[in-house]
This record gives structure tokens, sequence and C-alpha cells, in this order.
């Protein structure tokens, strides 16, 4: 590409709205551009290293014995309806409907369709196994799209499905797909961790999650001090360590004046927070659900979700609280409760290992002291509290340290809940009908060029690994205006071309200043300067992440350039 004749511009000021550190380098650097909230252009950089990271991936999935399709992005509605997930989505599917009152959806993923297209090809046994896989744009009407590319409402995704006939199959084709994952983000240079995770509206046997480590990563990477457990903080276990040797005592009402948080109600009673339990309240569905956990843990709403089968949970209203149970907000507890029949209660696992803990009253200003587990009313006991740094590893004696993550890739084991729905059947030896075993297995190429651009950048901006770069090589001629330099540059191109090495040649009239920092800003892994020396055949060459420039002959840099 040379500039001078294409499409090319930079920023030099931070993008105000953009609030990531990699939003605001791939916008100042013109490679996307925000049209809308949570929807964003590729220009002809970031389209580049797009394609370059799709290609990547392809090459992976492609050795893997997976076959490319394409799926319509506009599904019609009863597919979602029929496996239950258009309830499962909520409101953040895009609906609408065409001329003749007939419902779509815009697809945010794409089980259904892959369930149907298997059965056209499945009839016996011997059809199995396969894998196939699309690069297709998913649409999802997120709340609050943020951190520019990583949460937003259209995205490209690499979705594989694989088809099997039984249990022992997935597991061949699964480890496939978690190998060909690897690859990818090795090649790509991401650094990543893999973690056991919930299947949320996937459903399945086992999720596990590729998680890029970056500061601005939105999920919660648990890992352990000592051995390799990973896993994503939704499910990980809390492995309770209280060792209560208290004699149970006599239950207690007192009065606590004004004490609605449970820190009020510790500096007033002069206790520790440990020997509190403390009461939050959900929304589930459109049900109130009161949960009871240790005053120093908080609810995990997906663990929750899970035991209650709820799709959505939100914090209830003190109205919802009012009208529902005799609980004054802010004293609500598990003894002498009063809710309405459709109001569950779920206390926390860990709190009837408790004694002599306080817990609210349902009474405005008072709580009860000495409360011991056979005081309470409730309908589940379950792990439902979320684990903290420094909470004991589920696999050793080790302590859980915390990374925050971006998700990049995931894959699930689902089993037969599609092949059930869809009467995706197979013969058998026996000639018997059989239900195939599924896999689904997801790659954000938009999210992987933000984890890339987090984990490498400086000052100066993006610093693209070479196996990503919209261009691998940036001649920048000093003087565009002296025939030499310009005469050794267009070598230097065409020879490059010729080996098929992508080129940027920065021929603007330019100062040379403000061609250095655009080259920098938009993170060529080499830079080629072509200057003074010109006609000695002499150039700089210099990496984007190191400091010091060499002086090489022209036949030099290409062998070094080609010579990977």
């Amino acid at each position: 590409m040379k500039l001078n004749e294409s499409y090319f511009y930079t920023i030099r000021e931070d993008i105000k709205e953009e609030e990531s550190t990699s939003g605001n380098l791939l916008v100042k650097a013109g490679m996307v551009r925000k049209t809308s909230s949570g929807i964003y252009m590729f220009l002809p950089l970031g389209l580049k290293v797009l394609k370059n990271i799709e290609d990547i991936v392809r090459k992976h999935m492609n050795a893997s014995g997976a076959m490319e399709v394409l799926m319509p992005a506009l599904v019609y509605e009863d597919y979602y309806v029929k496996s239950g997930r258009k309830e499962a989505f909520g409101s953040s599917v895009f609906s609408l409907k065409d001329r003749w009152e007939k419902p779509y959806i815009l697809g945010p993923t794409h089980e259904e369709l892959f369930a149907i297209a298997a059965s056209y090809g499945i009839k016996s046994y011997k059809d199995l196994p396969f894998n196939l896989y699309q690069f297709q744009n998913k649409f999802r009407d997120e709340a609050r799209p943020r951190f520019g590319l990583i949460r937003v409402r259209e995205f490209i995704m690499k979705d594989a499905y694989t088809f099997d006939k039984d249990l022992a199959g997935l597991d061949i084709s699964y480890q496939k797909m978690y190998d060909a994952y690897k690859a990818s983000f090795d090649e790509m240079g991401i650094n990543y961790k893999i973690v056991t995770a919930d299947s949320g509206v996937m459903g399945g046997i086992l999720s596990e999650e590729f998680q890029a480590i970056t500061d601005i990563g939105e999920d919660t990477v648990v890992l352990c001090s000592k051995c390799d457990y990973s896993s994503n903080i939704e499910i990980t276990k809390l492995i309770n360590e209280r060792k209560n040797k208290e004699v149970k005592k006599t239950l207690e009402e007192i009065h606590t004046p004004n004490c609605k948080t449970i820190e009020e109600v510790v500096n007033f009673l002069e206790t520790d927070i440990e020997h509190t339990v403390k009461a939050l309240m959900f929304n589930a569905d459109g049900k109130l659900v009161l949960c009871f956990i240790p005053g120093d843990r908080e609810v995990n709403t997906t663990k929750l979700a899970k035991i209650i089968g709820a799709v959505q949970i939100d914090m209830a209203t003190e109205d919802e609280i009012l009208n529902n149970s005799n609980s004054v907000p802010g004293y609500t507890g598990p003894i002498n409760l009063k809710v309405e029949k459709d109001v569950k209660i779920v206390v926390d696992e860990v709190v009837l290992t408790m004694n002599n803990f306080v817990v609210g009253a349902n009474k405005k200003d008072y709580h009860f002291i000495n409360a011991n587990p056979e005081d309470l009313i409730y309908d589940h006991v379950a792990d439902i509290s979320l684990v903290k740094e420094g909470d004991k590893c589920p696999n050793c004696d080790g302590r859980l340290e915390f990374k925050k993550g971006i998700e990049i890739g995931n894959t699930f084991k689902l089993g037969t809940k599609y092949a059930d729905t869809y009467n995706v059947k197979y013969s058998d030896q026996n000639n018997e009908l059989q239900p195939v075993v599924m896999g689904s297995y997801g790659i954000g190429p938009g999210r992987c060029m933000v984890s890339i651009v987090e984990q490498n950048n400086d000052e100066k901006g993006i610093i693209w690994p070479y196996e990503v770069a919209p261009y691998k090589v940036a001649i920048v001629v000093i003087n565009t205006k002296d025939e030499a330099q310009m005469n050794l540059a267009n070598k230097l191109y065409d020879s490059l071309t010729a080996h098929n090495i992508e080129v940027i040649l920065d021929d603007r009239d330019e100062r040379p200043g403000v061609k250095f920092n655009d080259m920098d800003l938009i993170g060529i892994p080499i830079r080629v300067t072509v200057g003074r020396r010109a006609l000695e055949d002499i150039v700089e060459f210099k990496y984007r992440n190191q400091e010091q420039a060499d002086e090489l002959t022209l036949t030099k840099v290409i062998d070094r350039i080609t010579v990977r």
C-alpha cells in the first residue's frame, strides 16, 4: 500500500468516548470507528487485522478437519422458540417482522440452524463424526455496550459445531477443538488462561473459556497459588474453613436503632462481621427470592440462577419486599419469616455451620443475636456465595488469586440437547435410532483484536505481533522529492511485495516526525527508513518493539525480513 494513493488517516488526540486503551488506540490509528452505541465500522487497516486473525483461526480449524459453511444472520423466530432460547435470551435479541408479519431474529448464535443442517447429512453411524464452522455476524442488544469492541451489539463470531454418535466421540472432537484453539491463540501471541465456566443459555455438560489476561477484562479469572486450578468466578465453589467451636447460646432480640446495613450492625453491636448473616432480595424472572449469606460475603447470582432455574436476576425493590413478606428492608432475617407462597428462601450452606450469629428480626430497628441453624426458615440450602481472594482452593490447600480476563473463546459439550429438540438422530449398528451428540465452540475475532492491543502497546501506540499486523513492514521516505530515496524505496517495496510481504510505503509529503509517529501508532512491526544514504544503498532498519535501529544494506534488509 502506497499511502500517497490510499485511504489513510490517524488522530492525534485521545478519543474521549473510548474508555479503554484498546478502543482509544484503534480509533486513533484509523482502524475502527463507532457509528452508534455498540456498533463499529472496520476501516481498511482494522479490517486487515481482523482478517489476519480470522485466517489464523481458519487455518487451525481446517487442519482439525472442520468444514466451513455460512448460515443466514436472519433467522425465523420459531427455531429459537422451539429450543427454549427465545425466552432465555430475553430482551437481548433483536426481533423484527417481515411484510407478512412473520417474526424473525437477528441471530445471536446458531446452534439451532447447525443442528438442522447436520440432520440433512446424517442417516447412520457411518455419517459421523464431522465438524462444521462459520464466520458470521451475530447480534445482541447489549444493555450497556462498553470497552470498544469487547461488549458490542454487532460482532463477528467464529462458531463451530461437532457431531458425534456418543460421548466418547465428543471427547475426541472436543479435544481437537481445544488444541486448535490453543494453537490459534498461541500464534496470535495472546497471553491467556483456560478456565472452567458456566454454560449459561447454551446448556450442556461442560463449558470452558479462553480468557485473555488484561486489567480491563469484564470476567474474573480465579487461579490457585499452588496448583493449576482455574475457573471463572461465577462457578468457583466456596470452601468453608470456619471452625465453629462455640457453645450455642439463647436466641435474643435486641434493639438496633437505625442499623440497616451490615456495617452499621457490626459497629453498633461491636461484633465481628463473620458472626453476622445478611439478607439480599432478588427478582428472579418475576418471582421474589430471599437469600441469606454470611455477612462478609456477596451472593453469586450465577450459582443462584442455576439453583432456582432462573434466567434473569435483578435486585428486588423495597415495595416487592414489603408486598411479599412480613420483613422490613434493612432488618430482614430467616427467623419468624413469613412470605407469599411463590417466594423462595435460599440459605447459603456456610450459614448452617455457624453458631450464635446476628440476623435481622423482621422488625424495624431490631435484630436477633445468638441465632443458630435450627432457628431458621428456608426452602433451599446451597453454595450461593462469591469466593474472595485468599479463599482456599477447591483442589488443594493453596489460596485463590484473581486476574481480570476478556473471554476470547469458549467451548461447550452440549450433549444431546439440540439433537433431542430437532430430532437429529442416526441409525446405530443395531439399526436403532440414537440422538447425535453435539459440541459448540466459539471465538470472537474482535475480542482477540482488542486483547492483543491491550497486551501490546506503549505511549506511542499499538505494537502488533507480526502474525496479525495489517502490514509487516513500513518503508518511510525522509524526502519524497529526492529521486535516489524514492528509487531505493520503490525497489525495496517491489522486492518485498514479490516475496508476498505486506508493505506500507509512506511516500506522503509530510515531515519525517509525522511519518514516524503514524507508523508507531498503527503498530507496524518493522520500519525501514530511506534517507540520506540512499545513494549507498543503505537504509535504517528498526523493530517496533525495540529502541535500537541498525544501518543495513538493502540486500541485508531484504534477507532479514524474508528469512523469518
